[in-house]
């Protein structure tokens, strides 16, 4: 199952595209690492329906919020849609692709905001870690179970997620982290790799 790769994949050079930018202010290996993360993005939404909704409502949400801000961000975002459109993906509806955005839009505007950091320590935690979306994807996966169970059970326009979508994005989260605690690690060795 080629997404167990891509998730995790696309998770850990999203994050180090967004470190080399913000903490080293490394545009080149920011830029190389967006390519590496819009080429693996774009490929999983054409295999997975379920990661067509997510992965577009993150991009739409971030561009809603205005958080496409940088050179690397806009690099992975038009090789990610350029990727996805060449190859083709799946039909996708606008019910679950708006909650989705919805959800992504809030995590971008709740991350890093001190306003709302300030109002409390669960909201803290819940925008930092970006939880908005994560909440969205397993409600629509329990939804999934219980469809799978009761087919009767519909909601008109939404399309209702695996279990193992919930535990693939879970993989591409833990990797964005991972990247994130070993960043300057990484960095060192990229750069020690590139002197020698």
């Amino acid at each position: 199952m080629l997404e167990m790769l891509l998730y995790p994949l696309s998770g850990f050079f999203m994050k180090i595209s967004d470190d080399m930018h913000d903490k080293k202010n490394n545009k080149l290996l920011g830029m190389l690492a967006g390519v590496l993360c819009g080429v693996f993005l774009g490929y999983l939404v054409t295999i997975s329906l379920d990661a067509a909704y997510i992965f577009f409502g993150v991009f739409l949400g971030t561009f809603l919020a205005k958080k496409i801000n940088c050179i690397n961000h806009v690099i992975t975002a038009v090789i990610f849609i350029s990727i996805a459109f060449l190859l083709g993906f799946p039909a996708i509806g606008i019910g679950t692709l708006l909650i989705c955005t919805i959800a992504a839009y809030f995590d971008e505007i709740g991350n890093d905001n001190q306003r709302i950091y300030k109002k409390s320590k669960y909201l803290e935690m819940f925008f930092e870690y970006r939880f908005a979306l994560k909440t969205v994807i397993l409600v629509l996966a329990i939804f999934g179970i219980i469809n799978s169970f009761y087919p009767a059970f519909q909601i008109y326009g939404v399309h209702f997620m695996a279990i193992q979508t919930l535990i693939l994005f879970l993989t591409f989260e833990l990797a964005y982290e991972f990247a994130g605690l070993k960043f300057d690690a990484i960095y060192d060795r990229i750069y020690s790799l590139i002197e020698n």
